[in-house]
């Protein structure tokens, strides 16, 4: 060989083995998803997103895994939102808050007084998963899959009976929930907004002393440390998902996708389990604490009242009637 072109050969080698080369095809490369909550590390919702990543992981062969941000560590629900738009985050594990933010008419999962059971819910959710999916789809998200956080109720640190008690009190209300700001417009209260990393502190200063939370959050989150009562009746369940820019799902390999698609289905399914039954027994812990749950008894009729009015102001607004009486419809056994 003509010595001349032995150190072009050796060149050429090296470029092949170098770290910061690849020799790897398209379907050989790595990809790593940016997800955030914020349900905190160690809570009942992160021990399963890390056991589905590992899942992920352990079946794709390191191929593909998510990077889960827990805590509120990427901020609140709307900084998620955001930061997918400018492709900061890729995904985020949120309620229905941050889904309105994307698609409005999501809000009607949470309505007050619609969907209260998790039979409703569960109807109205695979009865109208498509037409859910397609409307994320127009947004450029792709829905990877439905979850819980538990049922809504009211902790406080005064009894509530009835709505007209609140206009007394100092509610919080998470400042992008379109469905509790008409609530304490329709009933008269001074709300509060605040992001969900503020409320504790609030809390400590009274600056707040009525929260909507459901039992699991409220312990996960503390809020429960600061109230002594909650509503022993829950208005509706505290909905919620999982969703994805859908261009990184699009440019995964078609194995990678069906891998994700399928341990997706599993964790969500597990979620919704696990979330259902902790939030049972938070509610059996807050009590056991000292906190007491406040019956509405004849009071039920102006919980009724107020929760219609907040659905019918709403209706054409936020959502269309049919939309509306396509949810309930599903509702049905």
């Amino acid at each position: 060989m003509n010595r001349r072109f032995v150190p072009i050969l050796l060149l050429l080698v090296a470029a092949l083995v170098l770290p910061g080369t690849t020799t790897t095809t398209n379907a050989e490369e790595a990809y790593t998803l940016r997800i955030a909550s914020l349900a905190p590390s160690g809570s009942s919702w992160m021990k399963i997103l890390n056991a589905w990543n590992k899942s992920l992981q352990d079946k794709t062969n390191g191929r593909l895994k998510m990077r889960f941000y827990p805590g509120g560590s990427q901020g609140d629900e709307r900084d998620f939102v955001r930061k997918m738009r400018v492709g900061q985050l890729d995904g985020g594990v949120v309620t229905t808050t941050g889904m309105n933010m994307l698609v409005p008419a999501t809000v009607i999962l949470a309505l007050p007084g619609l969907l209260d059971t998790y039979d409703e819910l569960d109807r109205a959710r695979v009865k109208m998963n498509d037409e859910f999916t397609e409307m994320f789809a127009k947004e450029g998200i792709k829905l990877v899959g439905w979850a819980d956080a538990g049922k809504t109720r009211l902790f406080s640190v005064k009894p509530i009976k009835s709505p007209s008690e609140i206009k007394a009190m100092r509610p919080w209300v998470w400042k992008d929930d379109p469905i509790f700001v008409e609530f304490y417009q329709v009933i008269g209260a001074s709300a509060i907004r605040l992001g969900v990393p503020e409320v504790y502190p609030a809390l400590q200063t009274r600056m707040v002393d009525v929260v909507p939370s459901s039992a699991l959050t409220a312990v996960a989150l503390q809020w429960y440390t600061r109230t002594q009562y909650m509503t022993a009746h829950n208005t509706a369940i505290i909905a919620g998902g999982t969703m994805m820019r859908k261009d990184k799902f699009d440019e995964l390999p078609p194995d990678l996708k069906q891998v994700f698609e399928s341990t997706a289905a599993r964790a969500h399914e597990l979620l919704n389990k696990t979330i259902r039954k902790d939030d049972q027994k938070a509610y059996d812990v807050v009590i056991k604490k000292g906190i007491q749950p406040v019956e509405a008894g004849d009071a039920k009729a102006e919980w009724d009242a107020a929760h219609k009015k907040v659905r019918d102001n709403l209706t054409g607004r936020v959502f269309s009637k049919s939309l509306i009486d396509a949810v309930a419809a599903a509702a049905k056994p």
